[in-house]
């Protein structure tokens, strides 16, 4: 059986603006992992891209590739490689997570979550203050609707994946609109 952290790890935020009351794994990150990994849901059914960034995060930190994988957009899950997010996440000292900003409501399906994600750097003659790093960016998500049921899900836009869509394509995330409406804005 294997055992989870008692502090959510994207609760987890080592600048000065930390708060004291964190939430546990189990009433943060965890049901959306389960819901997934058990299959109940597809995992990326969450109310806000800022809690899909944490849930994402989180998965990183307990090296969950599958949910990273299938909380990217549908179109450029297939180029992503489980095997090279699963190394990077096991080698990564994870420190922990601050949301920057999120901003909600960026058109009619986009958001974004600004994000710092601490790591601790390798160097071993560094002092404490140079061994915490930090991965700054800000990402972009879209939220995509299953036109048969209606039922609509949150999704990282991954901007590192190299794809041949022209601007007057049909967008990537299956809005309808085209490629430059709608997601091109983001990547």
């Amino acid at each position: 059986m294997q055992s989870y952290p008692s502090t959510c790890p994207c609760q987890i935020n080592p600048t000065p603006d930390t708060t004291s009351s964190t939430l546990s794994y189990q009433d943060c990150c965890q049901p959306y992992h389960d819901a997934f990994y058990n299959e109940e849901v597809d995992g990326s059914k969450v109310e806000t891209a800022e809690r899909l960034m944490r849930t994402r995060y989180s998965a990183f930190v307990l090296v969950k590739p599958e949910y990273i994988v299938k909380t990217t957009v549908p179109t450029q899950q297939s180029f992503l490689d489980v095997n090279a997010i699963e190394s990077w996440a096991k080698e990564t000292d994870w420190a922990g997570l601050e949301i920057v900003e999120h901003t909600p409501k960026l058109g009619k399906r986009h958001a974004q979550v600004e994000f710092k994600a601490y790591f601790n750097a390798k160097d071993n003659t560094a002092s404490l203050e140079e061994k915490v790093q930090a991965h700054h960016e800000l990402s972009a998500f879209v939220k995509v609707t299953n036109k048969a049921n209606h039922d609509a899900r949150w999704y990282f836009l991954d901007p590192t994946i190299a794809m041949t869509v022209t601007q007057k394509q049909p967008c990537i995330c299956g809005s309808g609109e085209k490629f430059k409406r709608c997601c091109g804005g983001y990547l």
